[in-house]
């Protein structure tokens, strides 16, 4: 198959858009497709939806634009300065102001920025002590992009929203005063977005250095799911795949961290023949996906998708919550009714698939885990953990909320037992002031 991407610009060139949107389904697409990003390929048009159950197809909420994802107020800001036929740079002044209201930068990202030798690493995130995150410049877009997806500032044409660095000499030179760290992720976007070619001038410094605290290269991807073709009929299919031997060879683990949202992201031969070509080299492949209303919030789908990976030899990895930030009210499920999909799921699965963690937020803090609810002492409350966290002594603190069954993000949350602030807020507070001052 040929790649070929439709955007905002061409996507009513989509032959099965004529018969099965309406008008009004149309309009929605473009007035939600200039706030928010809009980009999908043939593979997930031709593969992966059924145009016969349109708009309730999962991949269809997953890849198009729906009215609900901006609020009305942000709707009809957006329509009616597209009414009023605005010159292109005055229609993105309305439309970036929206963008800012949509919280684009969740969980305190710029927080992670480190700096090095008095230089800001803005293509660098370090917030958990052992794992650095490196945004390619190259990987600044992706095959489709998610219309839940966090990372949507990074797609929006806004330069001081994206994280971002070229080349690897100043990444290196951090990870060598930092013996600490023994993984990096490349992420962005998407680093299989990349040619071979581009993919191997940022690993092969790095792999190179011998660096000998770095243990794990990390590689967060939604290819598999939306462009399994990079790895079978690509022009460089095979020298990617050779890329990652290479790194399997010189003694690191290679960690594929896919994103899969639905079984039917599963079910094709193309898929499925990548997952196994790039096991063949020695990497792992862990899948990971938030939970989210119209297109994962039931249990069948759920353990049918961890069921379906474990088949295919990969290991199940993350159930994330959906985070606070662009479309959160359209995808967003109150944090108990998550709990009892991921629990009810979890039951009906071998303990070969209960590699799983979830449901996951990740917030400003850290990872915090839903481990369920509880009665204490006569009072009902959420009992939660930190997986992972900003402060290395917060993980795997258990600690107790209110129980507030229409919660669906942290800081909906209260502590339990009088208590008048969680543990970790002070510290975190002060932090957030201090990277505001900056």
């Amino acid at each position: 198959m040929k790649y070929q991407a439709f955007t905002l610009r061409n996507y009513k060139q989509i032959s099965q858009i004529q018969s099965a949107l309406s008008d009004e389904e149309k309009h929605a697409i473009e007035v939600v497709g200039n706030v928010l990003p809009f980009k999908v390929n043939n593979y997930v048009i031709e593969e992966l939806i059924d145009w016969n159950n349109i708009p309730q197809d999962p991949i269809y909420q997953l890849t198009f634009p729906q009215k609900g994802m901006l609020s009305q107020t942000h709707f009809q800001e957006i329509e009616n300065a597209l009414s009023q036929n605005l010159s292109k740079s005055q229609s993105k002044v309305v439309a970036n102001k929206i963008r800012y209201e949509l919280n684009p930068h969740s969980s305190s990202q710029l927080q992670n920025i480190p700096t090095f030798d008095g230089i800001k690493l803005t293509g660098i995130q370090h917030k958990y002590r052992e794992t650095v995150l490196f945004f390619p410049s190259n990987s600044q877009t992706c095959h489709a992009y998610c219309t839940f997806c966090f990372r949507w500032p990074q797609f929006v044409g806004i330069d001081e929203l994206q994280f971002a660095m070229r080349e690897t000499k100043l990444l290196t030179r951090y990870l060598k005063s930092h013996p600490e760290v023994t993984d990096v992720l490349f992420t962005g976007g998407d680093p299989m977005l990349m040619s071979a070619k581009n993919f191997e001038t940022y690993v092969e410094p790095l792999i190179n250095q011998q660096i000998p605290h770095l243990h794990t290269i990390r590689i967060g991807t939604k290819s598999l799911g939306y462009w399994p073709y990079k790895f079978l009929t690509d022009k460089d299919a095979d020298d990617m795949l050779r890329i990652f031997e290479k790194i399997v060879q010189q003694g690191y683990q290679l960690a594929f961290m896919a994103h899969f949202n639905h079984p039917q992201e599963l079910k094709t031969d193309a898929a499925k023949k990548a997952i196994q070509r790039i096991l063949g080299t020695g990497a792992q492949i862990r899948t990971q996906s938030p939970i989210m209303r119209h297109i994962n919030d039931s249990v069948n789908t759920w353990k049918e998708m961890w069921r379906e990976q474990v088949k295919l030899r990969c290991i199940p990895y993350y159930m994330f919550v959906a985070r606070d930030t662009g479309a959160q009210s359209y995808f967003a499920i109150p944090l108990e009714r998550t709990y009892q999909i991921y629990k009810k799921a979890y039951q009906q699965i071998s303990g070969i698939a209960r590699t799983v963690r979830g449901p996951i937020m990740s917030a400003n803090p850290g990872k915090v885990h839903i481990l369920g609810n509880s009665t204490i002492g006569g009072k009902k409350v959420f009992v939660m953990q930190f997986l992972q966290s900003r402060n290395p002594d917060w993980t795997g603190q258990l600690f107790f909320t209110e129980y507030n069954p229409n919660a669906i993000w942290l800081d909906d949350l209260t502590p339990a037992f009088d208590q008048n602030q969680f543990f970790f807020e002070e510290e975190t507070e002060n932090e957030d002031t201090r990277i505001a001052a900056l």
